[in-house]
């Protein structure tokens, strides 16, 4: 017996070690972005919801996202609840809950209403499928669950509330801090690009009746490539007017580039780093002009500014115009484009452009996506652990029971 049980060790581990492979589940996939998922691929978008006040937003958002049936979306709706007297988190997949059941407790009423929400767009838009679920889990690791889920249903875009909400005198205040701390940590460890959504109201559009207008503000880099991604595939819907707005330097020569880099290899590398994303913004805003040239819903604007002050002023040109700004982060760039807008930053972690739109200062009628592109892993911000009860966490208990098969769109992989 124990030479037969020696044997079966033996034999055993190794073959586990083959077939099983948890890396499996974290296999890397190509589109981690909006800007490689074609117009003629599934588009999966991951929402993370706090409340139920962001839901009409952020379906309006996802309905302008242009679903149809060669690019369907799939979108993940994960209601995000705070851990209380429980020692592990906990997933809970949910099936469209039958009307007429009252709900146990205030948590599952906001449940309902978030899932009602979503499946009566899903009934009413077409080409979109919705999966919604709930993580329980303390807020020092919810921006884990995020981007687990992210990572296991390999999404494109993770979307998520910013942490001030909109007060009836139309002026933003903060509801929560630790939900700034949370999108902080999803920025630095997302697995895909992100977008947080500045909540001012956008009303969700029916068929030929109401068109919005949204504006790119297109300053380089590629954060502001996947901005521009996403308003193109927002651009293919009948009810969207969309404006690229492309500021330039205007005192950029060529003595002056020369003139800063010498014999520095550090300058150098920069300068070279510099020369190659100016390069894609090229080819990119280029392709872009091309094939979108003859449709007359589309407006690209190019102006030549100097510094903030000019910047600002080309901003709020036309921001009375349109009812959504969409504009990249711009993580780890500087601008003279935007030299001296963050010197009184409330909310580094919108960027410059970001948090000029988020600000009360600013007079901001319009809501704002604020987009970071997935450039790879590590690349982010510093993880922040926000101030709450130290609590045990143990991996998910997925309710698989209550799980639904997923349509047969596109192969994500």
């Amino acid at each position: 017996m124990v030479i037969v049980a020696i044997g079966m060790t033996a034999v055993i581990t190794p073959i586990v070690t083959i077939v099983y492979k948890p890396s499996r589940n974290f296999t890397p996939y190509k589109r981690r972005t909006v800007q490689k998922t074609k117009l003629d691929r599934e588009f999966r978008v991951l929402v993370s919801i706090h409340t139920p006040k962001a839901v009409p937003t952020i379906i309006s958002l996802l309905e302008a996202s242009c679903p149809t049936k060669k690019s369907p979306i799939c979108i993940y709706v994960l209601h995000l609840v705070e851990l209380t007297g429980r020692a592990s988190g906990m997933l809970i997949v949910h099936n469209m809950r039958k009307t007429g059941r009252p709900a146990m407790n205030r948590t599952q009423a906001q449940s309902d209403h978030i899932i009602n929400a979503f499946e009566n767009f899903e009934k009413s838009a077409g080409c979109v499928y919705v999966q919604p679920l709930t993580a329980i889990s303390p807020y020092s690791t919810m921006h884990e669950d995020i981007c687990v889920l992210a990572e296991e249903k390999r999404v494109a875009l993770i979307i998520i509330p910013f942490h001030k909400q909109q007060t009836v005198d139309g002026g933003l205040e903060t509801t929560n801090s630790s939900f700034r701390t949370i999108n902080q940590n999803v920025l630095a460890n997302a697995p895909c690009s992100v977008g947080i959504l500045v909540d001012r109201g956008l009303t969700r559009s029916t068929m030929n009746q109401i068109s919005h207008h949204v504006a790119v503000l297109f300053f380089g880099g590629p954060d502001d490539r996947e901005a521009l991604a996403y308003a193109w595939r927002m651009s293919e819907h009948a009810n969207i007017n969309l404006t690229v707005m492309r500021f330039l330097p205007g005192d950029t020569t060529i003595e002056g580039r020369k003139s800063n880099s010498g014999n520095d290899y550090s300058v150098l590398t920069v300068e070279t780093e510099r020369d190659r994303e100016k390069q894609l913004d090229e080819e990119y805003v280029t392709e872009f002009r091309t094939k979108t040239g003859s449709d007359g819903s589309i407006v690209y604007i190019e102006r030549i500014v100097n510094h903030g002050e000019e910047t600002v002023g080309a901003i709020r040109s036309i921001d009375n115009s349109h009812d959504l700004f969409i504009v990249g982060r711009g993580q780890g760039t500087s601008s003279p484009l935007t030299a001296g807008l963050t010197d009184w930053s409330e909310c580094p972690e919108l960027g410059a452009i970001g948090d000029l739109l988020a600000s009360s200062d600013f007079a901001m009628k319009a809501s704002a996506l604020v987009v970071q592109q997935y450039v790879g892993m590590g690349s982010g911000d510093p993880l922040i652990t926000p101030d709450s009860p130290t609590v045990h966490y143990e991996p998910f208990n997925l309710d698989h029971s209550t799980h639904r098969q997923q349509p047969d769109f596109h192969s994500q992989q």
